[in-house]
């Protein structure tokens, strides 16, 4: 199924125990973070929530962090979906297609950069952690490293993975992408 901005989809047993473990990942880096931002989607601020308990600290929502708004396709079957004749598209051309009744990668890509610019400016020379989805966090890494958003699909992000970026005056630079090991050794100046 692909969950769009469905409401009321939950974090399972296994997305739980994930967000516990990347909770623990985040919360031994050298710099701890002073804010916490999730998409206002319940299971991204299901996996926020013990992050921010490890660190002391409350969930904020960030509303541009918010998944790709899939319109028609939102809880439709991946199986179907992947003989539809436009998902090919979705996975080769992604800044030439446009959700039916949704937005497009672009949209998408634009806002979501503009919000982690956004929480950036908010927390000038702090480390902070931003709760997001797949193709958000794809399109922002791909920003942040110069690929162009048609190349964002060769990007994997799994569940609770950590993708670090540091942005400074003369523009990010990627500290790991997809991580789901230690970040206790990331260098964050």
């Amino acid at each position: 199924m692909l969950p769009g901005r469905a409401a009321g989809l939950h974090l399972a047993e296994k997305g739980l125990a994930q967000a516990d473990l990347v909770a623990a990942r985040i919360a031994s880096m050298d710099k701890a973070p002073t804010a916490i931002y999730a998409s206002p989607l319940e299971r991204t601020r299901e996996t926020a929530a013990p992050i921010a308990a490890a660190l002391g600290l409350r969930v904020r929502t960030a509303r541009g962090l918010i998944e790709v708004d899939v319109g028609e396709w939102t809880e439709k079957s991946l199986a179907r979906l992947y003989k539809n004749k436009a998902w090919p598209t979705v996975q080769r051309w992604p800044s030439g297609f446009r959700f039916p009744g949704g937005e497009s990668f672009s949209e998408m890509s634009t806002r979501s950069m503009t919000a982690v610019l956004g929480l950036v400016k908010a927390h000038p020379g702090e480390t902070i952690v931003a709760v997001s989805h797949a193709d958000p966090i794809k399109a922002v890494v791909a920003a942040a490293a110069g690929i162009p958003l048609d190349l964002m699909q060769r990007l994997v992000i799994s569940p609770c993975s950590v993708s670090a970026l540091l942005f400074t005056g003369g523009g990010p630079a990627i500290l790991c992408v997809n991580s789901t090991g230690s970040l206790g050794d990331l260098v964050l100046s």
